[in-house]
């Protein structure tokens, strides 16, 4: 099944180009099926092409989707239009009476920052909280992880000397995990942050399983049942050229930043960089919304209540 957005989003051209299918609204309306429901809170400051990554990877799905955009409620854009974010975005507010089945928080270039100190910190502790009653499974993303990993198991991050930033290769810790079903044993995953959590700093008994890590950059993803949550430390949603676009910015810039590990042929940065993640990242987002499918109640209304106990 395709996914379905917004007829004039851009992110639909550029979908349509690379073959993803796409349901227009009123194909969808003839449709006898509840489509999934995914909410995207997207904390990036580049709108346009976060919602393509993140559409292009659900859109792969057999599954009927249906994409909200969210964007908080305080914080004003600074490198995406108001007539985008008017035409194709809602407020937490403006949602915060529906129910997901599954709900995504990207990552922000802000994680120098003490979680306390950011602008919006108070409404996304909000929106955490909320996806515990309205929301079937989230999946957080980068800051978006580390984040949610620090409210509700106080987690912290730690600042690194120098950025982790290029393709790390990783292991599959957890085979038998329904994320990870076909996964390879190691498998490549671009990194971009200049802190990181530790895996020695994930409570015991707080339900928190171990994924995906890296040798160099440490846990790359954790799962928790409780609230069916993912918490992705890294970038595996990201184009092609997105390192490069970082690495160009910064020495444009005069910004010290080493060549992307592993990104370039013979880390050349005149050499068209090689996508050796894009397989793993469409099969981690078709294993979470498969499952998402497979667990969530089919009356929207139901999600966020306890499951009756065996007999009830």
């Amino acid at each position: 099944m395709p996914i379905k957005i917004p007829d004039q989003l851009p992110a639909r051209e550029v979908l349509a180009r690379e073959g993803v299918a796409i349901m227009d609204e009123k194909t969808a309306r003839r449709q006898d099926i509840r489509p999934l429901q995914i909410a995207l809170l997207n904390l990036m400051p580049n709108k346009i092409r976060t919602e393509t990554q993140f559409a292009r990877l659900i859109g792969a799905s057999p599954l009927q989707v249906e994409l909200t955009l969210v964007r908080i409620g305080n914080h004003k854009a600074k490198n995406t239009s108001e007539e985008h974010l008017i035409a194709f975005y809602q407020t937490w507010d403006e949602v915060k009476d529906r129910k997901f089945d599954g709900f995504i928080v990207t990552g922000a270039p802000i994680e120098l920052l003490p979680f306390e100190e950011v602008t919006y910190w108070d409404e996304l502790t909000r929106i955490l909280d909320w996806t515990t009653t309205n929301v079937h499974s989230s999946f957080f993303i980068c800051w978006g992880a580390m984040a949610a990993a620090w409210h509700f198991h106080a987690v912290p991050k730690h600042t690194l000397e120098k950025k982790a930033f290029g393709v790390y290769r990783h292991r599959n810790n957890a085979p038998a995990s329904p994320y990870l079903a076909g996964f390879s044993d190691d498998f490549a995953v671009p990194v971009s942050r200049w802190t990181e959590v530790r895996a020695a700093d994930i409570p015991a008994g707080s339900g928190l399983e171990l994924l995906m890590e890296s040798d160099v950059t440490g846990p790359c993803m954790l799962a928790e049942k409780t609230g069916n949550r993912l918490y992705m430390f890294n970038h595996i949603e990201y184009d092609s050229t997105s390192l490069k676009e970082e690495y160009d910015r910064d020495v444009e810039a005069g910004v010290p930043i080493a060549v992307p590990h592993e990104y370039y042929p013979g880390d050349n940065p005149a050499s068209r960089p090689l996508n050796r993640w894009r397989s793993h990242a469409h099969l981690l987002f078709g294993n979470w919304i498969n499952q998402v499918y497979q667990t969530t109640p089919y009356e929207m209304e139901d999600i966020g209540k306890a499951a009756p106990a065996d007999g009830a």
